[in-house]
């Protein structure tokens, strides 16, 4: 008797949609990592992602499901193959930036 084996292949979906470049809409978002209104990181399905840009919101953040909105003037968006983490800074380090 022949077993057959199924293999789960995981979602790794990412979908990027610009309008406008004013408008970007993001799916497969695992984290945020740190954001402002010049540079955004994001840790997605598909690797790390960094928006730069000037006036940057987050719209909407829904991270159950994975979906971002982010509005502004975007001039660029990066790929890199690492995960980005979070860095940890203590409170005197946050006083003197």
């Amino acid at each position: 008797m022949e077993r057959k084996i199924e293999k789960k292949v995981e979602d790794v979906r990412g979908n990027i949609t610009l309008e406008n470049r004013n408008r970007l809409t993001l799916t497969g978002v695992e984290e945020v990592i740190s954001f402002d209104d010049e540079k955004i990181l994001i840790n997605t399905k598909l690797g790390a992602l960094t928006i730069k840009g000037s006036e940057l919101k987050m719209n909407k953040l829904d991270v159950q499901n994975g979906d971002v909105i982010i509005v502004g003037k975007i001039a660029s968006m990066v790929y890199s193959g690492k995960e980005l983490k979070k860095e940890k800074e203590n409170i005197i380090t946050k006083l003197f930036k």
